[in-house]
């Protein structure tokens, strides 16, 4: 399988060493559920709900946007997450997609790729308990940048490393978007008008995007970009989020 870049050769500004890519201070923290999440202390920010971080990721990322999608799908379902992060959304899609009979092809877009000795201190072998999920965290993170990879026949990889704005998309692709970035608050040049226009045209008809925020400015800028918005519950901590769709 092949990645749906809008061309067969990555923009040079992709093609990075990741030793060179500049990643924030970050510190490992442990959330409700017991999972680990890290703490950007220069933002004041966290990669994952503190009230559990793999309650949100099933919550918001595949429970309100991949198992609809693969209850209606028909072939393989193209999945993009803006912010890879720890992996964890993509682990959990994995995991997913080993009881699917729908292959995915999962892209991921990031702009500060993590070290390997701040993945090894996340300790996931305290809350990720089947060995064959450990091995496919391992394989995750070991998978190179910029070369898609199939990680199980059902499952395969690309991790992108750079910004979302200058990556190339194809129009039309994706079933579902994880929208994963820092809050608007802390990263505000990833909560554009643009971005959403930008999303809104490579996904597919009938595709959605799902995000763990529930701000007004935001749904205010996926209407804009054409995007139909859905008003749902959120994880624990959280009263709403926001799923919105291209539709058909």
């Amino acid at each position: 399988m092949l990645p749906r870049l809008a061309c067969s050769c990555l923009p040079a500004h992709l093609l990075l060493n990741r030793s060179r890519m500049l990643t924030p201070t970050v510190e490992v923290r442990t959330t409700a559920d017991g999972s680990s999440t890290l703490y950007v202390p220069a933002l004041d920010e966290h990669y994952h709900s503190t009230h559990g971080a793999i309650q949100e990721a099933q919550h918001v990322y595949l429970g309100a946007g991949l198992a609809p999608v693969m209850a209606a799908a028909t072939g393989m379902v193209w999945v993009l997450e803006v912010g890879f992060g720890t992996g964890l959304n993509a682990l959990l899609t994995l995991q997913y997609s080993l009881a699917s009979p729908h292959p995915i092809f999962y892209d991921t877009i990031e702009k500060y790729p993590l070290p390997p000795a701040v993945i090894g201190q996340l300790g996931v072998e305290r809350y990720v308990l089947n060995p064959e999920l450990l091995d496919y965290h391992e394989q995750i993170h070991a998978a190179g940048w910029n070369t898609p990879v199939a990680l199980t026949p059902q499952f395969a990889l690309l991790k992108l490393a750079g910004e979302l704005q200058h990556t190339p998309l194809a129009e039309d692709t994706y079933h579902v978007i994880y929208f994963d970035a820092f809050a608007p608050e802390k990263q505000p040049d990833m909560w554009t008008d643009e971005i959403f226009q930008q999303l809104y045209a490579a996904t597919a008809p009938g595709g959605c995007l799902v995000s763990y925020c529930a701000k007004g400015s935001f749904k205010r800028s996926l209407q804009a970009a054409g995007w139909e918005v859905d008003r749902i519950p959120g994880p624990p901590g959280k009263r709403e989020m926001t799923r919105a769709w291209k539709r058909a």
